[in-house]
C-alpha cells in the first residue's frame, strides 16, 4: 500500500525526473491560489459577507497548498492533496450560488445541487476515453466548468451581478484548460511546458469568484451567516 502511495507520477512537461524540486515553475505558481485566497479573506472581511464566504477564501488557500505539495512530491498519494481541495471548493461554491446568490431555501438548494451534479457526472462519464486521453485528462474538469456556466447564466438572469462573475470565471477557465491540454504537446519546443499558466489563470479565476462572494454574497438580514 505504502509503495503505491509513494509511487512517483510524471504528468507534466516540466518534470523530467522523480526529484522533489523537478517542477519549480509548477510549484511556485501555486502562489497565485494562495494570493487569491488571502485577498479574498481581506475582501470578505471588508465587505462583512460572513463566515461562509470567508471559508471559501481559505479554501482557495488550501487549493494552493495542496497543489504545491503535489507538484513538489509528485506521487500517487499526493495527487489527493491536489484534487480534494479543488473538488470541495467546486461543491461549496455551487451551494454558495444557490443559497447566497439565488436565495433558494435549503430544500430546493439541495435538490438542485444533487440534480445538477448527477447530470454533470453522467456527462463527464460519457466522454470517450480517447478524448479524455487527448485532452490530458482535462475532461475531468467538466463539472466545475458546467457549474460556472450554468449557474452563471441563472444568477445573471435573476438580476444578481454575481452571475457575470461566474461567467467571467468560466471564460478564464476555458483559457486555463487550453493551457493544461497543450502542455504535453509543446515539450519538445518549450520544455517548461504550459501547466504553470493553468495555475496562474485559475488563480485569477478563483479571485474573480471570491470577488463575487465578497461583494454580492451577504446573507439575508435576520439569517445566520453560516446557514444562509
Amino acid at each position: 500500500m505504502w509503495q503505491s502511495f509513494l509511487a512517483p507520477v510524471d504528468l507534466y512537461c516540466e518534470r523530467t525526473g522523480p526529484e522533489l524540486w523537478a517542477e519549480p515553475a509548477n510549484a511556485l505558481t501555486n502562489l497565485a491560489f494562495i494570493a487569491a485566497g488571502l485577498w479574498g479573506v481581506r475582501e470578505v472581511r471588508r465587505c462583512r459577507t460572513g463566515i461562509f464566504a470567508e471559508v471559501l477564501a481559505w479554501w482557495v488557500v488550501a487549493i494552493g497548498v495542496g497543489s504545491t505539495i503535489f507538484h513538489i512530491f509528485a506521487t500517487k498519494g499526493t495527487v489527493w492533496a491536489d484534487v480534494v481541495p479543488i473538488a470541495g471548493f467546486t461543491l461549496a461554491y455551487t451551494l454558495f450560488n444557490l443559497r447566497r446568490f439565488l436565495r433558494l431555501e435549503w430544500g430546493k438548494a439541495i435538490a438542485v445541487f444533487v440534480s445538477f451534479y448527477v447530470v454533470a457526472g453522467l456527462v463527464t462519464f460519457a466522454v470517450p476515453d480517447w478524448l479524455h486521453q487527448a485532452s490530458n485528462g482535462t475532461t475531468g474538469y467538466l463539472p466545475p466548468f458546467l457549474a460556472l456556466a450554468f449557474f452563471g447564466v441563472w444568477v445573471a438572469a435573476s438580476g444578481n451581478r454575481a452571475g457575470w462573475y461566474n461567467l467571467a470565471g468560466s471564460a478564464i477557465f476555458v483559457l486555463s484548460v487550453i493551457c493544461r491540454m497543450v502542455d504535453p504537446l509543446v515539450c519538445t519546443s518549450f520544455p517548461l511546458g504550459t501547466h504553470f499558466l493553468w495555475h496562474l489563470l485559475n488563480g485569477l479565476m478563483l479571485g474573480v469568484l471570491l470577488a463575487a462572494a465578497a461583494r454580492y454574497g451577504a446573507p439575508q438580514r435576520g439569517s445566520r451567516a453560516v446557514g444562509q
